[in-house]
């Protein structure tokens, strides 16, 4: 069974263009077993994303084919 998450909330007021805007942040609190949990995820999200970026370069394929240079 899943625990509600709580929050810490961070409210910052401030003046645009004449308007007031009020922005709220808010950061999950967790245990360090859940942080920890959450980041491996994150890590391993990210690792599949180079690896398919890597597999691409591999082909031939570049990744910035369309960057023409000044030579």
């Amino acid at each position: 069974m899943q625990t509600a998450v709580k929050y810490h909330s961070e409210i910052k007021s401030i003046t645009l263009g004449g308007k007031m805007i009020t922005l709220e942040n808010l950061t999950p609190i967790l245990t360090p077993k859940e942080r920890e949990r959450r980041k491996r995820d994150i890590e391993k999200r990210l690792y599949d994303v180079f690896v398919k970026y890597e597999k691409g370069s591999k082909t031939g394929k570049k990744i910035n084919d369309n960057i023409v240079t000044g030579s």
